[in-house]
């Protein structure tokens, strides 16, 4: 089993203050057990947070294809960054076969408008139920269709679209603009180094989803259904957010590991809500993490992940005798630093 943990660490400096107040005896008791096999560092302002490029790998993906290049190569990382299918991945959870397409993970969201920035409010905070949902996706639904797309309903939170456009389209994933200002990471388009014909594909397809936004903003600002739901004290779904495009990759044979990715430090680090944030870590110790330690101790083959803003820390089983555990055990890594680093 590979235990993903998104969230684990803060990267604001009252985030790491509330780092340094905490505690860690069931992750102190389990790391001695591990040993660090991968450290993924990045940027905070990367298009895919650390702990999707993980799953990507866990799930044993391919890097993104890419139109041909004319340039000079980027870095692999650099040309993946924000182009990992996750749409249709996510697509084929929910019962959708992606078959050939480019899908892109079209989720209803609420736009904030201030002064001076848009910020996308985090999704959770919508309490978007089915039934509305389904309303809303019927509203906008002609507008899709109308630029020749497949628009197809997933989940409350999950609406998907198909089209030759999204194919190549770097996109930042939910999680990375959830509660933040969005212009850092608004649709860039293809890569730069993809050269003149690709840039200019790149270009139209901004164009594009940016004209559809634009008509699904104002449909949206207008429905009845928001309307009630402000009356009622909740967030209007005012517009979307697009991530995750590109063609599926092959679904997990079947004698994959299992992977958990867990969710319990999400809401409070969106929120930036860190005594919250230190309580659920607390809880996440006590009952995950205490459920790895006896695995392992039963001789399950554990792997676990660390991910914060930047870095993603991935540990596997540590192998050898007793004096390679005793040896581990004498080198207990800082649980503080390990953080830290994220």
């Amino acid at each position: 089993m590979h235990c993903i943990v998104p969230f684990a660490a803060p990267a604001s400096e009252t985030g790491r203050a509330a780092l340094a107040t905490m505690q860690w005896p069931r992750l102190s008791a389990l790391l001695p057990r591990l040993v660090l096999v991968d450290h993924d560092a990045g940027e905070p302002t990367s298009y895919t947070p650390p702990h999707e490029r993980v799953l990507a790998r866990a799930l044993r993906w391919a890097p993104p294809e890419m139109p041909a290049s004319e340039s000079a190569p980027a870095r692999a990382s650099d040309l993946s960054d924000g182009r990992w299918p996750f749409a249709a991945h996510w697509a084929r959870a929910d019962g959708i076969d992606p078959g050939s397409a480019a899908w892109g993970l079209v989720s209803p969201v609420h736009w904030h408008v201030g002064t001076d920035q848009v910020s996308v409010a985090d999704p959770q905070h919508l309490q978007l139920d089915e039934p509305a949902s389904r309303t809303l996706f019927d509203a906008v639904a002609p507008l899709f269709a109308g630029v020749g797309m497949r628009f197809v309903f997933g989940h409350a939170a999950r609406w998907y679209a198909a089209h030759e456009s999204l194919q190549g389209l770097r996109t930042a994933s939910l999680d990375r603009v959830a509660g933040r200002n969005v212009d850092p990471w608004l649709i860039d388009g293809l890569t730069r180094d993809a050269g003149e014909a690709g840039a200019e594909r790149g270009a139209v397809a901004q164009r594009q989803w940016r004209r559809l936004q634009a008509e699904v903003q104002m449909l949206l600002h207008s429905h009845p259904l928001n309307a009630r739901r402000e009356a009622e004290g909740l967030l209007p779904v005012n517009s979307f957010w697009l991530s995750g495009c590109g063609r599926a990759q092959a679904a997990p044979a079947a004698d994959a590991p299992a992977l958990h990715i867990e969710t319990s430090l999400r809401a409070a680090a969106i929120a930036e809500d860190w005594p919250l944030w230190a309580d659920d870590w607390r809880r996440f110790e006590g009952s995950t993490l205490l459920g790895l330690e006896v695995a392992m101790r039963r001789g399950a083959d554990i792997w676990l992940t660390l991910a914060g803003e930047r870095a993603a820390a991935t540990f596997a089983p540590l192998r050898g005798g007793i004096v390679t555990r005793l040896k581990r055990l004498l080198a207990r890594p800082s649980v503080p630093a390990l953080l830290a680093s994220l």
